[in-house]
């Protein structure tokens, strides 16, 4: 999606934001009045700090609001508004990620990276299956490996058992990522956020080690950096 023109963006149009208890949790209020998500609901939160987290980010706002720079506000609002009313669907999207995950496709060349995503991943793919109850098969190569339909079963029943919150961050994660194992790691705070992110993208590093940093891609990486750091800060709140 395009990057709204400065024009474009909504004035700011209260002048404090804050967070205080409410029925169901913890409401966002604009000048003591409650927030609302697109669809309309109360922007309430479960947790005192994911309240604070989100408020914060509103109270952060200068002239115009740039929601773009409003993660967990729009994180919210799509556990409240898209995944309360489809949570199995959710939770299959996660089962999808563990069915193609990242860290099951390691590089035929060079023999440097090959190493360095097995020291790097393989431990992972071995806390999942010891802590979480699912084992995926791992290949070098990018051809499709079939996982066993009862690892992913696992996954989606596992995704499944979280609250809308959380299941949202998962599912946000494991995109991220590229990695269902990744996201269950960092939504069980096995691995920092950050972390995860850097260990998904052991490839780009490399290639930018031997061959120097494209100033595009790495605008983007910081962008996919600051969601990370954004990640970390949601499960926190929500712990």
């Amino acid at each position: 999606m395009a990057k709204l023109d400065e024009g474009e963006k909504p004035r700011r149009f209260y002048k404090a934001a804050a967070s205080a208890p409410a029925a169901g949790g913890f409401a966002v209020l604009l000048d003591g009045r409650g927030a609302k998500t697109p669809a309309g609901a109360r922007l309430i939160l479960p947790t005192a700090a994911l309240g604070d987290l989100v408020a914060a980010e509103w109270e952060a706002q200068e002239e115009r609001i740039d929601t773009h720079a409003m993660g967990a506000t729009r994180l919210a609002f799509t556990a409240i508004d898209r995944v309360a009313a489809a949570r199995a669907a959710v939770a299959g999207e996660v089962a999808s990620y563990a069915g193609s995950d990242l860290l099951c496709y390691r590089a035929e060349e060079p023999a440097a990276l090959a190493e360095r995503e097995t020291a790097a991943w393989g431990p992972w793919l071995a806390w999942a299956q010891d802590r979480l109850g699912f084992a995926l098969a791992a290949s070098v190569g990018i051809a499709p490996i079939r996982q066993a339909p009862e690892a992913l079963a696992r996954a989606q029943a596992l995704a499944a058992e979280m609250d809308d919150f959380a299941l949202s961050g998962l599912a946000y994660a494991a995109a991220l990522y590229g990695s269902a194992v990744l996201a269950f790691a960092v939504a069980a705070g096995a691995l920092d956020a950050a972390d995860a992110f850097e260990l998904s993208r052991l490839d780009e590093a490399f290639q930018e080690e031997r061959w120097g940093v494209d100033a595009e891609a790495a605008a983007r990486t910081e962008v996919m950096r600051g969601q990370a750091r954004m990640l970390g800060d949601w499960f926190a709140a929500l712990s």
